[in-house]
């Protein structure tokens, strides 16, 4: 990528940020995440009642959730990408800022400025509620840190996924076929695989994800830790990222 000022790259980001506060379906995919979130939240809390509810347990029934949630934040990294496809505004963009390496790489940016909140409340809010709904049935003190570290790991994930959708949907261009082939992998294709290649599931992303957040049983085998399920996810998204430009830079609106 050429050399860029700080403050022309401010600006791009700024118009970045932009197109995305005024996209409708960023917003209402947030909304309905969120209320998909606390409708599962309560479903898992509701069926947990009885159980013991230890520190473990309230932060794995309050994350439950995240394997349906993620949908939401892959749709946004989608809709980033692939709406300015959709009606022929890339053309628009691509004259107004010529760099285009600068220009994705501040549409990322501007996603993760938006997704990281969003996936923090959202993350939250599904932890806050079984602790609500469970805190006289048993003892549900939380050590801080580990929540902390929890909701890190859970916000983190979200966005890392939400960026790694951007950039399939940067490299494709077409919102269906990369919903779907997102949505196959993530619900069909990597349950699949992890049953059918166990020894190398941890490497995959859904499953070194799913480490960043949730504290593994006692006697699971094999389990990453948070900071390595946060390296290999990172690493797919990163390597994504990297694609995604290159071929940006080359190709023709």
């Amino acid at each position: 990528m050429s050399v860029l000022s700080s403050k022309t790259f401010t600006r791009i980001l700024g118009a970045e940020l932009d197109k995305l506060m005024t996209l409708p379906l960023i917003w209402h995919t947030l909304i309905s995440t969120f209320m998909v979130n606390i409708i599962l939240a309560a479903a898992y809390t509701t069926s947990s009642l009885h159980a013991e509810a230890g520190t473990q347990n309230i932060l794995n029934i309050g994350l439950a959730s995240m394997g349906y949630v993620q949908a939401g934040f892959i749709i946004i990294g989608i809709v980033a990408v692939c709406s300015e496809y959709t009606g022929g505004q890339i053309r628009t963009t691509l004259t107004t800022i010529p760099w285009r390496g600068w220009q994705l790489t501040a549409k990322y940016v501007a996603l993760a400025i938006v997704t990281i909140p969003a996936a923090l409340i959202i993350a939250a809010t599904g932890v806050l509620y079984p602790y609500i709904m469970m805190r006289d049935t048993a003892s549900v003190a939380i050590e801080i840190n580990t929540l902390i570290a929890t909701l890190i790991g859970a916000t983190g994930y979200l966005t890392l996924t939400t960026l790694l959708s951007a950039a399939l949907g940067s490299l494709i261009r077409r919102t269906t076929p990369v919903l779907v082939t997102l949505v196959s992998y993530y619900f069909i294709v990597g349950p699949l695989m992890r049953d059918a290649l166990p020894s190398i599931k941890n490497y995959f992303p859904d499953t070194a994800g799913y480490y960043m957040y949730m504290v593994p049983y006692a006697n699971e085998i094999n389990a990453l830790t948070s900071v390595q399920g946060t390296g290999i996810v990172m690493v797919w998204t990163l390597i994504l990222i990297i694609i995604a430009i290159v071929f940006y830079r080359k190709r023709d609106a």
